[in-house]
């Protein structure tokens, strides 16, 4: 990267935006087409010569793709296959592998059909239940090699509506399980649609801050993989959107403000208790008592907007605490200095979200 982020003037972060972490039209219609080949492929033909019948209800585009925030050169896509053999949460924990194993077998045949011109490269697990199938994908016309997740999921939402919350009676039902199971947050992926939709709709502007966020993110992080690692990506992707929501809620706003609010509100960690009610609240009483429970626990608190099972900032303190530390030695980089040497300002943001009594 020809310009560096820590030495790029507070005015410039926007134009560093668009010239070094904006993924490229043709890219991202290259990367589209792509996952449009493996969802087809997914829903179409996958489990077609299988044994057992399966029903494939319904292909997800999560991650960054999904939610419109990639990063340049970084094409990887999360997709979430719901099942309708799936009959509970404990049922896609027990069974998920069985369904990984025959879409890596149907994999490697379409790789021999020599009229389909892809290439795969499918990671192998020693896992005997893993969560998720990893694989590398590339073509003639791809500029790069992508990257994708596949997902074997319990379809609990069926059709999501934007218009209203989902049934309380779904929550219920995860939060029963997954606290029996002592599995919090393991099902997230069923609510990979209200975590894609939560975001995807935002601004332009914020989606770029968030871009802006994780490639800081990224910048910090240790190649190799340390024994505390940090703080999960979602985490921040999420206390951006908190920053946002609470310190500026405008389509245009100040990016430096933005990102040094951010930064600021990491070094905060131990305050943090974060929340939002646009896919369950406080209303159904069993909800309520287990979201305050989750609420009243060890900072930072970052309930997943979708999942109220899980906790996204995690219990990892060390980790925390490693973040803070890079985040308070950027804070007085060029990237928040405005022309004249003075420092650009935060937003003022709480760091807790208050809970009712």
């Amino acid at each position: 990267m020809t310009q560096k982020l820590n030495n790029t003037p507070a005015r410039d972060l926007d134009k560093f935006i668009e010239y070094h972490l904006l993924p490229d039209t043709i890219f991202r219609t290259e990367v589209r087409a792509a996952i449009d080949t493996i969802c087809a492929f997914l829903k179409d033909r996958c489990f077609q010569g299988t044994t057992h019948p399966v029903r494939v209800s319904k292909v997800v585009k999560g991650g960054s793709s999904g939610k419109g925030t990639a990063l340049k050169g970084r094409s990887d896509a999360d997709l979430v296959v719901f099942l309708n053999n799936f009959s509970s949460f404990k049922d896609q924990l027990n069974r998920r592998g069985e369904f990984i194993r025959e879409i890596r077998e149907q994999l490697y045949a379409l790789q021999r059909e020599e009229r389909i011109r892809v290439k795969f490269e499918v990671q192998s697990s020693c896992l005997p239940n893993p969560r998720a199938l990893g694989f590398t994908l590339s073509s003639p016309r791809l500029q790069q090699e992508v990257q994708f997740d596949v997902l074997p999921a319990y379809d609990v939402l069926g059709h999501v509506s934007t218009e209203r919350k989902p049934d309380p009676r779904i929550y219920r039902s995860l939060i029963r399980e997954c606290t029996s199971l002592w599995k919090e947050g393991e099902f997230s992926t069923c609510f990979t649609e209200l975590q894609r939709n939560f975001l995807k709709d935002r601004p332009p502007k914020l989606k770029s801050l968030i871009r802006l966020v994780k490639h800081w993110y990224r910048l910090k992080k240790p190649k190799k993989k340390p024994k505390k690692p940090l703080p999960p990506q979602y985490a921040l992707e999420l206390l951006t959107v908190y920053a946002w929501e609470r310190g500026s809620g405008d389509t245009e706003f100040n990016t430096a403000q933005g990102f040094r609010t951010v930064l600021e509100l990491v070094t905060k960690y131990r305050q943090l208790r974060i929340y939002w009610t646009k896919y369950y609240d406080f209303q159904d009483q069993y909800i309520s008592s287990y979201v305050l429970s989750q609420l009243r626990g060890t900072r930072p608190v970052i309930l997943d907007p979708a999942d109220p099972t899980g906790n996204v900032a995690g219990s990892n303190s060390k980790g925390w605490r490693r973040l803070a530390d890079k985040a308070t030695a950027w804070l007085g980089k060029a990237c928040f200095k405005r022309e004249d040497g003075s420092l650009v300002g935060p937003w003022n943001v709480p760091t807790e979200v208050p809970v009712p009594q």
